[in-house]
């Protein structure tokens, strides 16, 4: 199983990096999209750690192989 994952990664009032990770990024977004909703996230101020700026964003893919899977 194949997944991706957007990780975006913001800087804080107290100059900690603080990361954002979303499964399943549509798969045509460009660097100007994730920008866009990045900012839009620190001016809605919706989270206690205050974030103040863009730091990074990455799209991580990653395979998954089930050696079992009882489930």
């Amino acid at each position: 199983m194949e997944t991706k994952t957007l990780r975006m990664v913001f800087g804080t009032a107290a100059g900690d990096p603080w990361s954002l990770s979303l499964r399943y990024p549509k798969e045509n977004l460009t660097a100007q999209d994730v920008e866009t909703a990045m900012q839009a996230i620190i001016d809605a101020d919706v989270f206690a750690s205050g974030l103040t700026d863009i730091l990074a964003a990455q799209i991580i893919d990653r395979t998954v192989t089930d050696l079992i899977d009882n489930g």
